[in-house]
């Protein structure tokens, strides 16, 4: 049993446990008021309808709807054991909505979904989500949305969940497609706004005259956002006469046109309250707040913040306490905060009317920098062997953030995951083309562990772009390379090979041959995907020439046993002994655990070939020791399965199938679809061997199922032919003569000395 395996950096340990998702932002200190609109989400909640059920709930901007709706769904939380999924579409947003296929791609991974199992295609992916919701009793919040296309991909369609989405439209074409109930909310009834006044006051200000409250309610227009706002500012200013307070909002000049609403008298109470907020802050925590209008997205952390106004890390958290405390942004996490979309939009107003351009860009500048010289770092903590970026010196007021160890940069990389796309592709819109590309490339290392194909996709497109505005010709190498590794993760195999050929012509152009090894390795494991052995040797041969020749310690020998790889499966096994145990002393001398159990799983196979069963046996032993060690399950679940093998041919078919189903669970936990059916397919063979003939052919109907909608002609000709030999041990000869025929029709392409080996043998029948 094979397949290529190649590790840029050590993938982190994976649970084997289903998570329960979490995902509900902070619920809303202070909530009062909506008792009859709560009543009524209970209601729905109570009937339970045999469809999964979705709730829209609509009103104008600033009402409350985000609000009311994290609120009570925290309250409901716990008859949602399976789970709480959040995402903010960005709908009104001034940059693009957020795309299905995004959140589909997040929601996935949350609910524990392995990259590698993800699709690429998004139908697939909504496939896949409606496959993993089945059964599950989920609260999915959908935040901000503008259109119901947004939102018909992530709807669950099976009973047991339910959606709640927020937005400022009606988005009728849910009610007739999905049967969505509809939730309207309205500006608070006057008493309702002037209890919310009093909720916020009341320790602070309880002498306030109640006809000054309602004063103040109906020039806040009754709207929530805008009655939080009005009433921390009245807060703040105990000794001041509440009716001078109203005095200032009326005379609040509107200098704000970025918000429209088909309620005039509405828009311009939220004008105008904003305005008198932002009046009344100091003005280094006014100017903070116009900086993070320039931020690429409305969420941030206070590094960030910091890099924006180049006072301090320390500084900068104490001004967003002050921004926080009059809500003029949300505090969500330790040192990260949220923008409402419409304070966004007044802080993006204020910065062009009140900075000049020159102060912006030079903000741009620092903020991008920040990004790009965190994530340099970062790169260097997960995957210190990968090369790494030029940098351009940061400024002195600009602080990176302080990642400790792995752990801390892959976290780090996470939580920015969403930020750093818009980050690049923000970069690139404004001309800041060096950091596009940059930052495109050194997101590559995380990339590689996680395999956020979307995001991975992207992001690298629009960096080579970049670098070709830029004409650096190195980028664009990197990029091509990365967009490489992308698309063969992605099962786009075809780009693949057209984004290294490119990368190639580039490294050869530039005479860069230690850029041109690592771009031979990654088409030559792309050739051996594909069972391409001959290119694949080729490719692996120049790249392990061009690393001895640079004297790298830690590429030649990985590229060695990538080579070996390719020999083996040419059963050119006195070739590829050699590689693989000098590979193996390069990896013990270099405590490179992982390179050293993969070189063991393929000394196995080359023992086994080469009839020295016990030794495999020893050898496979070994490295399944070494994952245990690691406590690595995609270790362990890969070299299981040669341990399988070893112990059929030893004699102990027993022993082989427990080791081959262990090694499908665990595969099925990780979404590695391919090696679950190679393991299946094992252990099909060594039902066979214990005369259990009608297992085993269920065993191989399903390994070539999986690989012939995975596209392996290969495995899939392989899977059939051990199908035959199952069906002949239990009489059924016609059937297997059929797939003995379509075994050999598959391995038509295919010239290599094992192809010829199981050609004859399916022949002979």
């Amino acid at each position: 049993m094979q397949g290529p395996v190649h590790f840029h950096a050590p993938p982190p340990s994976t649970q084997h446990s289903e998570p329960v998702p979490s995902q509900l932002p902070t619920d809303l200190r202070g909530f009062v008021n909506r008792v009859a609109e709560r009543q009524a989400m209970d209601r729905l909640l109570a009937e339970r309808p045999a469809a999964a059920q979705v709730l829209v709930v609509t009103g104008t901007a600033g009402v409350g709807k985000t609000s009311l709706t994290l609120h009570w769904a925290h309250a409901v939380r716990a008859q949602f054991p399976d789970g709480q999924l959040y995402a903010n579409l960005h709908g009104y947003d001034p940059q693009p909505a957020v795309a299905p296929a995004q959140v589909l791609e997040r929601f996935l991974r949350a609910l524990g979904v392995p990259a590698a199992a993800i699709p690429a295609d998004p139908e697939a992916m909504a496939a896949a989500y409606r496959s993993q919701m089945a059964g599950r009793r989920i609260l999915i919040v959908l935040d901000n949305a503008s259109q119901a296309a947004q939102v018909r991909p992530l709807l669950p369609g099976a009973p047991g969940a339910l959606v709640v989405v927020t937005s400022r439209h009606r988005l009728s074409g849910l009610s007739v497609r999905e049967g969505a109930r509809h939730l309207t909310l309205e500006v608070l009834a006057e008493q309702d706004a002037v209890d919310l006044l009093r909720a916020v006051t009341a320790d602070y200000r309880s002498e306030d005259d109640p006809a000054e409250l309602t004063q103040l309610a109906r020039l806040c227009a009754r709207l929530p956002l805008a009655l939080r706002i009005a009433a921390e500012r009245a807060a703040g200013r105990p000794r001041m006469p509440l009716d001078d307070l109203i005095q200032d909002l009326r005379d609040e000049s509107s200098l704000w046109d970025a918000l429209s609403s088909e309620d005039e008298e509405e828009s311009e109470a939220v004008r105008s309250v904003f305005a008198w907020s932002y009046r009344a802050l100091p003005a280094d925590a006014a100017r903070l707040f116009r900086m993070l209008g320039l931020h690429p997205t409305g969420e941030f952390s206070t590094g960030a913040a910091a890099a924006l106004t180049a006072v301090g890390t320390r500084r900068t958290r104490r001004l967003l306490d002050g921004l926080v405390a009059t809500h003029m942004v949300d505090q969500i996490a330790p040192d990260r905060y949220r923008f409402h979309d419409l304070l966004r939009a007044y802080a993006i107003d204020q910065a062009r009317g009140e900075q000049e351009p020159q102060e912006s860009e030079q903000a741009l500048r620092r903020v991008l920098a920040w990004y790009v010289h965190t994530a340099d770092a970062a790169q260097a903590c997960i995957a210190p062997q990968e090369p790494r970026v030029p940098l351009d010196p940061l400024d002195p007021e600009v602080e990176p953030a302080s990642l400790a160890d792995e752990a801390a940069s892959m976290q780090w990389f996470e939580h920015e995951q969403e930020n750093l796309a818009a980050v690049t592709r923000t970069a690139a819109a404004l001309g800041f083309d060096r950091y596009a590309w940059q930052l495109a490339v050194v997101l590559r290392a995380f990339y590689m562990i996680r395999n956020p194909f979307q995001d991975w996709l992207a992001v690298s497109l629009v960096g080579l772009e970049a670098a070709r505005c830029e004409g650096d010709r190195h980028a664009q190498a990197e990029l091509h390379e990365s967009l490489g590794m992308g698309y063969t993760q992605s099962h786009q195999l075809d780009q693949a090979a057209e984004q290294y050929r490119a990368a190639l012509e580039i490294r050869r152009e530039l005479g860069d041959p230690s850029g041109e090894a690592l771009t031979l390795n990654g088409f030559g494991l792309l050739e051996l995907r594909q069972r391409q052995l001959f290119g694949a040797r080729q490719a692996f041969e120049r790249a392990r020439t061009l690393f001895q020749g640079l004297d790298d310690a830690y590429w030649a020998p990985l590229v060695a046993v990538n080579l070996a790889e390719a020999e083996l499966a040419l059963a050119r096994y006195e070739e590829a002994e050699p590689l693989v145990r000098a590979g193996l002393e390069a990896f013990r001398a270099r405590a490179n655990r992982w390179g050293e159990g993969n070189a063991l799983r393929l000394l196995s196979l080359i023992q086994l070939e080469t009839g020295r069963e016990g030794e495999a046996l020893d050898t496979a032993q070994q490295a399944v020791d070494l994952a245990l060690e690691l406590n690595s399950p995609v270790a362990e679940g890969h070299w299981l399965a040669q341990l399988g093998t070893a112990q059929r041919a030893a004699g102990h078919p027993e022993d082989a199938l427990g080791s081959y189903h262990r090694a499908a669970v665990i595969q099925r936990t990780l979404g590695d679809r391919s090696r679950e059916a190679l393991a299946w397919d094992g252990a099909g063979q060594a039902c066979l061997d214990l005369e259990r003939a009608e297992e085993a052919s269920d065993f191989h109907r399903r390994a070539a199922a999986v690989h012939s909608e995975l596209g392996d002609r290969w495995q899939r000709a392989v899977a059939l032919s051990h199908l035959a030999d199952a069906l002949d041990a239990t009489g059924g000869s016609a059937d297997a003569s059929r797939h003995r025929s379509e075994a050999l029709a598959l391995l038509g392409e295919f010239i290599d000395p094992r192809a010829e080996r199981l050609r004859e043998r399916l022949t002979r029948g």
